[in-house]
């Protein structure tokens, strides 16, 4: 079968108007012209579009994208069985959100109790949605997907205790924060004293600890405004001491 761009956009649920942007950027050609000047896409590119989408529904850029099946590497039958085991992991996340949001229903209906481990249960996957809503797709380019799983999983399984613990360490950090930013200086104690407070909320995430992924974060926090927001609300340019507080901490060279 052969498709024009109509078609193959009518088949695949997207526009035409997306057909003819991904052949603009070199990431879906067809496979010839024809004599009227239309595209004309065959069996070859209704596999290679299949892959590009399921990339993007797992939230890979379109450069990131272009980069894996446009590679001489490139197996599109590993990419499948990948794709299929990630979205088993998607399947699984959501069946226990709609089991918990039904479960609250049902108990504000009075119709069923929730103990308080269940509810912090739904609280985790809540949180864990709305993370990957927002940053999902930076730290999956970042740090890999095998990388963010395992950091999910260990969150999903954290107790209400250490998950208290987290909370107070995060609160200790920005207090401390606040003290050595006072000093103006990133290699003082207060400031190695912050650095090592992050350290110890990290791991309470993080599958294994490295220097160089905690310097990673920490550039991060600079890089990317929605972070760097969050840091620099109370008083700004606290980011970037605590991006160079961490570089101090874990022997990077300052920027």
């Amino acid at each position: 079968m052969e498709y024009t761009v109509q078609k193959l956009g009518r088949m695949a649920g997207i526009s035409p108007r997306t057909l003819r942007y991904y052949d603009q950027i070199g990431l879906l050609k067809p496979g010839r012209i024809n004599s009227s000047g239309y595209r004309i896409y065959g069996e070859s590119e209704v596999n290679q579009l299949q892959q590009i989408l399921f990339y993007r529904e797992l939230g890979v850029s379109l450069d990131n994208i272009k980069d894996i099946v446009t590679a001489p590497s490139f197996d599109g039958v590993k990419a499948l069985r990948d794709h299929h085991e990630k979205l088993l992991k998607k399947q699984e996340q959501l069946n226990q959100l709609i089991a918990n949001v039904e479960k609250t229903l049902a108990m504000t209906e009075g119709r069923t109790t929730m103990s308080d481990k269940e509810k912090f249960q739904g609280f985790k996957q809540n949180l864990l949605e709305e993370n990957e809503k927002k940053y999902g797709k930076e730290i999956r380019e970042k740090y890999g997907e095998s990388t963010v799983a395992k950091s999910n999983e260990k969150f999903m399984n954290m107790t209400e205790e250490q998950y208290k613990e987290t909370t107070r360490l995060s609160e200790a950090l920005m207090e401390k924060l606040s003290q050595a930013m006072k000093t103006n200086d990133p290699s003082g104690e207060l400031a190695q004293e912050a650095a090592d407070l992050h350290k110890k909320w990290l791991c309470h995430y993080w599958d294994s600890y490295s220097k160089e992924a905690h310097a990673g974060v920490a550039q991060m926090y600079v890089d990317d405004e929605r972070f760097t927001a969050y840091y620099d609300k109370d008083q700004p340019g606290t980011a970037k001491f605590l991006r160079d507080a961490i570089f101090i901490y874990t022997g990077q060279k300052l920027q």
